[in-house]
């Protein structure tokens, strides 16, 4: 059995067994392949065990690669009026980069910023479509962490214009557990981000905040409990990530 799919599988029985003791449906809980480091390749092979939701960490990367994912891509043909896959922006986004992303990516992720909600919305007029994004909200205390501290002005601020960026869609909420600290610490995390959403869902009936977006490879379970409705997975679906070298360590500039 090829690694992927074996691994695909091994997965799928984890999430069902996370589900069952959540007292939850396996199809309340989404699965995003994140494919960041991994060529076109890997990504078509995914596609053909029936992933459908893949997650890219850096523009530039991602820009490399669209050429030979064009056939899964794209849409609106009689046979295909729907894209194979779809491909979101999950990694810190600056501004001045809005306008490629929007052009990219079928979603934003990572929205942690008023003048980055403001870019997109431009970005996204120009194009006549309407993008969704996740609020990205900072719940560790690393540095090296992105997001929105959830009790600031500017979380206040962003919640309030949101439903007035008429070419964004705001699907939900996403963030990232701290590293390495105990499972009370991770549990305590995604359990934070879901009463936000409650909070703020009540707070701004405007938004449609269906979506958390919590749990990686090494804490998913613990997400799905806590009210995941995605989950981005890498390693344990892919294998240990390759490390760039010194060449593309230059040129992968953070998105």
């Amino acid at each position: 059995m090829a690694p992927l799919r074996q691994n695909l599988e091994q997965l799928e029985a984890a999430i069902e067994q996370a589900c069952r003791r959540a007292g939850r449906s396996r199809a309340e809980v989404e699965l995003m392949a994140v494919s960041k480091t991994y060529p076109p390749a890997t990504i078509v092979e995914a596609a053909g065990l029936g992933l459908r939701l893949f997650g890219e960490n850096r523009v530039q990367e991602f820009a490399a690669k669209a050429h030979d994912l064009a056939a899964l891509t794209a849409a609106g043909s009689v046979a295909a009026p729907e894209p194979c896959i779809r491909v979101h922006l999950i990694g810190h986004l600056q501004s001045n980069k809005s306008a490629r992303a929007a052009e990219l990516f079928d979603a934003i992720d990572s929205l942690d910023s008023l003048r980055l909600a403001e870019r997109l919305n431009d970005s996204t007029c120009t194009r006549g479509k309407r993008l969704p994004v996740l609020i990205e909200v900072k719940l560790s205390p690393e540095e090296t962490k992105s997001g929105l501290e959830p009790d600031s002005v500017e979380a206040a601020q962003l919640l309030e214009l949101l439903p007035d960026l008429k070419h964004l869609h705001v699907r939900g909420l996403m963030t990232i557990a701290p590293w390495g600290v105990a499972e009370e610490i991770t549990r305590a995390c995604f359990r934070r981000l879901r009463e936000l959403r409650d909070h703020w869902a009540a707070a701004h009936p405007r938004l449609s905040l269906d979506v958390l977006s919590m749990g990686m490879s090494g804490d998913f379970p613990i997400a799905i409990e806590e009210g995941a409705t995605r989950i981005r997975i890498g390693t344990a679906l892919f294998g240990p990530r390759r490390k760039p070298g010194p060449q593309e360590a230059v040129e992968a500039s953070p998105a």
